[in-house]
């Protein structure tokens, strides 16, 4: 299995995207589910972790208060919805599971906030 993200793209400072997260054949109901990002030079990095119902969610500070996770394991989807992006938000985001599995890391998506 591996995850596939899209919805990535080029936007201004200030914009929004929103992101998701998909598999065939995996129960995502099962999983609490994280997105993750790594920007040029740098480690990949916590982003957005959400409860395998939904229930719970928790954020890297530095997106606190603008990205949203959310889900619907009906349709094997995971989100990630970004307001008000900055610069420093350009990575490749990755989604996967918590803890992450090496096998399950897909291409990712590419986010380009451009000043």
């Amino acid at each position: 299995v591996q995850f596939v993200e899209s919805g990535g793209g080029l936007v201004q400072v200030g914009g929004s995207l929103r992101l998701s997260c998909g598999a065939s054949e995996f129960t995502f109901s099962n999983y609490p589910m994280r997105w993750y990002r790594q920007a040029p030079g740098k480690e990949r990095e916590f982003v957005a972790h959400i409860s395998s119902a939904g229930g719970n969610t928790v954020y890297a500070d530095s997106v606190k208060g603008r990205f949203t996770i959310s889900r619907d394991n009906a349709k094997n989807t995971v989100w990630l919805q970004m307001n008000s992006l900055k610069p420093e938000d350009t990575a490749v985001y990755y989604c996967n599971t918590n803890p992450p599995k090496r096998e399950y890391w897909g291409q990712g998506t590419q986010v380009t906030v451009s000043s």
